[in-house]
């Protein structure tokens, strides 16, 4: 093809939420496209689109929100040309007005599927809410032209028959140079302490910590599962702990970038034995060292770069948080493994897979 193709990015994501769009965005611009977004943000979490089928009473609320942004896409993409038109996620309603509106081949980043999703946060597989969902998800791949996962334990249970496998990486912004040693090992986690994330686990090792005034831990968010970790991280913890109910996009990268330590995920769930979470790959770029549980894809993404944990063992995680802040040399030969890797997880070295799947040039 000649002349610099464009790819569109359409739909309601929330780039806030999900920072994987923008990885999308900047690996495509790095590889010579000219990057168009339409975008009306639905403000609708996967959470409280998995508890609407629960609670049907609040459907009207979210259909006129849908509709809402559905009208205003569907103007702004009169008279748009695409070579390509990415639905970014959690895109499984866009992606059929997409289909609708252009001409042009439709990529679904597709991630992972709302009924692997409603299980993961605790309603039955074999439910008719888990149906449903599921039902929304083999839908949603086969309006696709390209469906994306992010590993390939993923790409093994997504209904699509050929998903490409593209990491999540992390946006330019968060790429730094580590910060500064200090007497004080300081331990972040950020994130909407899902199931998948295996807070509790988190809560555990704080609570194991309480005696450690050497090891201080910045806990960034909210969500299901918080009241819980708060509870296993005990009163005493007080001390060492800075609850932040969240911080907003643009700041977070530099936050990170001040701690020694970024937590991985810790959950015992099926789904989180097949990804590899955004804030691993953003910690890296962050400059600091990972600590996380010890599954296949994150072994194999992550080497040599990151220290492992038992999924869902709250005092291996202490006993392993206690050893970094004991051993600095180990801190740094973690943190220079991460330095190493940094350069894999940037935007136009994860997207290779897909302009390679799209018959385009690679830049």
């Amino acid at each position: 093809m000649q002349g610099q193709p464009t790819a569109v990015f359409f739909g309601t994501y929330d780039v806030g939420v999900h920072p994987r769009v923008s990885v999308l965005q900047e690996g495509l611009a790095a590889h010579g496209f000219d990057v168009v977004e339409i975008n009306e943000r639905l403000d609708f979490p996967t959470g409280a689109r998995v508890e609407l089928l629960a609670r049907p009473w609040k459907a009207p609320a979210l259909a006129w929100r849908i509709a809402r942004a559905w009208l205003a896409l569907w103007r702004r993409g009169r008279n748009v040309t695409a070579d390509i038109v990415v639905v970014g996620y959690l895109g499984h309603f866009d992606v059929h007005l997409a289909r609708r509106r252009f001409g042009a081949p439709i990529v679904l980043d597709y991630l992972v599927g709302l009924g692997d999703t409603s299980v993961d946060r605790g309603v039955a597989a074999s439910s008719m809410i888990a149906r449903l969902l599921s039902s929304i998800d083999r839908r949603a791949v086969a309006a696709a032209d390209v469906v994306l996962v992010d590993t390939t334990e993923q790409a093994a249970t997504c209904p699509a028959e050929n998903p490409i496998v593209v990491p999540v990486g992390a946006p330019l912004s968060w790429f730094r140079d580590p910060a500064l040693p200090g007497d004080v090992l300081r331990v972040v986690f950020f994130g909407l302490y899902t199931p998948l994330q295996g807070t509790h686990a988190i809560g555990e090792a704080i609570g194991a910590l309480d005696h450690r005034r050497d090891i201080s831990f910045t806990m960034i968010g909210d969500g299901q599962d918080r009241a819980g970790c708060e509870r296993l991280a005990g009163t005493s913890s007080r001390e060492v702990v800075d609850w932040i109910d969240w911080v907003e996009a643009s700041e977070l990268a530099a936050v990170v970038n001040e701690h020694h330590v970024c937590l991985g995920i810790f959950g015992t769930t099926p789904k989180a034995a097949r990804v590899v979470p955004n804030k691993v790959f953003q910690g890296v770029a962050a400059g600091c060292a990972i600590v996380t549980a010890d599954t296949p894809p994150q072994r194999r993404v992550l080497d040599d770069a990151a220290a492992y944990v038992a999924a869902g063992d709250g005092h291996e995680l202490a006993a392993t948080l206690a050893e970094l802040a004991d051993d600095p040399a180990r801190l740094a030969e973690l943190r220079e493994a991460a330095a190493r890797l940094a350069d894999s997880f940037r935007p136009q070295s994860v997207c290779r897979p897909l302009v390679r799947a799209l018959g385009f040039a690679e830049a």
